[in-house]
């Protein structure tokens, strides 16, 4: 069945690339509704829709557009957020051009979402199955989306950091793992590209505290890594996210190398461009149990909130 939120969620903070503050409302939604990011901050306010022809080329984050103009950007670790707690419908609202980047991750999130509490919804959850395989490069960068009865991720980096170096991981996304094994890493760069980048206007909200720097050997970021493979688990959140504006759950295994937000978007372009490639299937509960959002309200129950490693 579909879920939403059972009571409003609040987070606050500034915008990793703009620097801006930011506040954003995660707000119950009807049955069918979807995901939908409304801007406050303008007269009227301006709805995008969370799916993925409405986003537009960016460097280095997600950036949705209305079509005329009105832009949102870096919504990915809220979108991986209700993916990965498995909301359905709810109404995001931002008051300003960017979504807080919060700690870097996914994790403030999920908590915030965990503590509204998930409210099941009495209509029918579909999905949307992955047919055959579909694969998009660009140099030695790839991604494929290839049949599974579930939602599976398995990623490869490589960075010429030592602190990163060559990283990969596969989870099967099913009954939790995402709170347990994703959420709470971290966006991560290396140290000589903080400067290039705020001189092209971006990271002027990035701190030592919301993003995981590397230099070499070393990680700059007070208390190091939370996970020894935080980069490419952080890969792998980011993925998540990207993959929700599917506009419902992806019955799929994804496999990037080297992938980015705009490879993951160009991957779901050709999914959709192909009919023959994908089918809308109607959840069973059988189903419904390999979803990642499966049974998080009672593990959030039973581990207590603040006790979770998130």
């Amino acid at each position: 069945m579909q879920a939403t939120l059972k009571s409003k969620s609040v987070f606050t903070g500034v915008g990793l690339h703009s620097g801006a503050p930011a506040r954003l409302e995660i707000h119950p939604a009807p049955a069918g509704f979807g995901i939908m990011f409304r801007r406050t901050d303008l007269t009227p306010s301006v709805d995008i829709p969370a799916r993925w022809d409405h986003v537009t080329p960016s460097q280095l984050c997600t950036l949705m557009d209305n079509g005329k103009g009105v832009t949102l950007s870096t919504v990915e670790h809220v979108m991986a957020a209700l993916a990965g707690t498995g909301i359905h419908n709810a109404l995001v609202t931002v008051d300003g051009p960017e979504v807080p980047i919060l700690d870097g991750s996914a994790a403030p999130f999920v908590r915030g979402i965990l503590r509204a509490g998930i409210l099941v919804q009495a209509q029918p959850l579909r999905a949307i199955r992955v047919l055959r395989p579909v694969e998009v490069r660009d140099g030695a960068a790839w991604a494929r989306l290839t049949p599974a009865d579930h939602l599976e991720i398995d990623f490869q980096i490589d960075f010429t950091d030592a602190a990163i170096g060559h990283q990969e991981k596969a989870l099967d996304m099913a009954n939790g793992a995402f709170l347990r094994e994703l959420a709470d890493s971290r966006t991560f760069c290396r140290q000589a590209d903080v400067e290039a980048m705020r001189q092209n206007g971006l990271a002027l909200g990035g701190t030592y505290l919301n993003a995981v720097v590397v230099d070499g050997a070393r990680v700059l970021s007070p208390g190091g890594l939370r996970h020894r493979d935080e980069a490419v688990r952080h890969k792998m959140l980011d993925a998540m996210g990207d993959l929700a504006l599917a506009g419902a759950p992806l019955l799929a295994r994804y496999t990037g190398h080297r992938a980015g937000h705009a490879m993951t978007n160009r991957l779901l372009r050709a999914l959709f461009a192909d009919p023959t490639a994908w089918e809308w299937v109607t959840c069973s509960s059988d189903l419904e149990s390999r979803l990642p959002g499966a049974g998080v309200a009672a593990y959030g129950a039973e581990a207590g909130i603040d006790a979770m490693a998130i």
